[in-house]
């Protein structure tokens, strides 16, 4: 990372970055099809990450021939979740540390997710998160979800900073899309789920949110204020 990058706001990612619903969401579609006979296959599953709700569903319902509406399997979806939330439900390896560090360095922060707002505030709730974070974004805010910019150019006007000086940390090839449309500063931390994806234009891989070049960034950001 170049050393003349300055951050003066963060915007994260929920699903895959902060909180490990890319799993629960691989549980919760193989049940979904399975009560269709049907098999949740690897190729559907990727073709859906990073989509806001509308588009993921849209993806599953040609693939798989269903009569549903984006609206019955989202239901369905969220009533297969509240099954295994409360008991499944953990937060990715590293959120503490970045949280305070991000924190530390007195920086703005916020979620800029895929998923409801209705979701995403429980699930960041349950996580003990939210009460962190100074915004929630979610696709419903915006008029074009994830891979567009929409969700990050709101981030970076809530944070009232250009999005050239904001640093968005994400897991998946849709939201590196996203970050790297806004013009913003694009961390990408692929998981298990998202190894497969494309993260041109980031600028920086890591492995995960231990990844030191993170916090030398941030620690790069107090320097330069």
């Amino acid at each position: 990372m170049g050393s003349g990058k300055r951050v003066r706001g963060v915007a994260l990612d929920m699903d895959g970055l902060l909180l490990n619903t890319e799993d629960l969401y691989e549980e919760v579609g193989k049940e979904l099809l399975r009560r269709r006979g049907k098999v949740y296959r690897d190729e559907v599953r990727k073709c859906m990450i990073g989509l806001p709700a509308p588009k993921a569903f849209g993806v599953l319902i040609e693939q798989e021939g269903l009569s549903e509406t984006w609206q019955e399997l989202q239901k369905e979806t969220d009533d297969i979740f509240e099954t295994i939330l409360e008991e499944r439900l953990a937060t990715m390896e590293g959120v503490p540390k970045l949280l305070d560090s991000i924190e530390n360095q007195g920086l703005p922060k916020g979620v800029a997710t895929s998923s409801t707002r209705k979701f995403a505030k429980r699930a960041l709730d349950m996580a003990k998160i939210l009460k962190r974070m100074d915004f929630l974004v979610t696709a419903e805010d915006v008029k074009q979800g994830k891979p567009y910019p929409d969700i990050y150019h709101e981030a970076a006007s809530i944070m009232r900073i250009s999005p050239v000086d904001m640093l968005v940390l994400e897991d998946s090839e849709n939201g590196t899309k996203a970050g790297v449309a806004a013009n913003a500063i694009v961390i990408s931390v692929p998981n298990a789920h998202t190894r497969h994806g494309s993260f041109d234009g980031a600028h920086m891989i890591a492995d995960t949110l231990h990844d030191e070049r993170i916090y030398e960034l941030l620690e790069q950001a107090s320097k330069q204020r």
